[in-house]
């Protein structure tokens, strides 16, 4: 089916995929919040299954993509897993512990963490802007953690935002590690091995915190499912698709809109609504976020710059 589907897209309007990409990264937190299995093994099965549906792919396109991944390449990779493994960790734990609004939101400052990363370790400039940018959106999570200590209902608010900006920090570890790897390596084969190695990450934590490998309900099954498909194919893999044909600051001030899309799920679902410090300083976040994507991308036009960002915007 999704095979199918990957070989029949040449004819589909970017735009109408973004759409729906947004759409898709919206569902992602409230899926985490409506399952009740432990958060590592909800991160779990989402990447496993993920893994599934797209080593089939990857497989029918040839190995040969597979056999010129040479062995430091391989190595990133499995870099890459391994901070992708935290951070679907880091943020599931997180969900459980404040709001969904909050947490949707300060996932999405992994921006910020790649441009310190890339100015620290790959020598990347660093515009006035991107410094502006970052600094405005510490100004508006610093916002959200007064209202997380205040007056939250969550269980752990403080917490549960500390761990979000954990987990974008680990997000942007995998966009590091697999920035360079994106201009030889196919966006299957990719994905693949990298997903396949945050599943064995994963599967480590799980088995070693005890908890059940089976043995769940169908509804959480499906949920598990509904994870990998929704966010995860429909999410970042058309994010990924998308970024091939258009400019990848587009795409990434657009998936700015995940939080917005999730806070109104989690209103509708949860009947959870989020103090006036979490939504003005989440503004704020996304405004420094805006900036910061807009400062470092909207200038990069040549093939090279956009095959380097393509893993930029890792869709939750």
């Amino acid at each position: 089916m999704f095979a199918g589907l990957a070989a029949r897209t040449d004819d589909v309007p970017p735009w109408v995929a973004l759409v729906v990409a947004v759409l898709a990264v919206s569902t992602s937190a409230p899926l985490v919040r409506l399952s009740e299995a432990p958060s590592t093994v909800k991160a779990l099965y989402r990447v496993a299954f993920m893994t599934a549906i797209v080593a089939p792919i990857a497989l029918r396109r040839g190995s040969g993509d597979f056999e010129r991944i040479g062995r430091k390449d391989l190595g990133v990779a499995l870099v890459a897993g391994v901070a992708l493994a935290a951070h679907f960790a880091l943020w599931f734990v997180s969900l459980d512990l404040t709001t969904i609004a909050a947490s949707a939101t300060l996932v999405q400052t992994q921006p910020l963490f790649v441009a310190l990363g890339g100015w620290a370790l790959l020598d990347e400039r660093v515009t006035t802007k991107t410094v502006v940018g970052i600094l405005i959106a510490v100004l508006g999570a610093s916002l959200m953690g007064l209202d997380a200590a205040s007056n939250s209902g969550a269980s752990a608010p403080l917490l549960g935002n500390v761990l979000a900006v954990l987990a974008a920090a680990m997000a942007s570890g995998y966009v590091l590690a697999g920035r360079s790897l994106r201009q030889r390596i196919r966006v299957f084969p990719y994905v693949t091995v990298v997903y396949a190695a945050c599943t064995v990450v994963l599967l480590g934590v799980v088995l070693v915190q005890g908890h059940d490998l089976l043995g769940y309900p169908p509804r959480e099954w499906a949920l598990f499912l509904a994870m990998a498909v929704g966010p995860g194919i429909f999410g970042h893999t058309v994010v990924n698709w998308v970024l091939e044909r258009v400019e990848s600051w587009v795409v990434s001030v657009s998936l700015l809109g995940e939080p917005v899309g999730s806070a109104l799920l989690a209103l509708a679902l949860f009947a959870e609504v989020p103090g006036l410090l979490t939504i003005g300083g989440g503004a704020v976040v996304l405004v420094g976020i805006g900036l910061t994507v807009f400062s470092r991308e909207k200038g990069d036009t040549d093939d090279e710059d956009v095959d380097s960002a393509r893993a930029d915007v890792p869709a939750e």
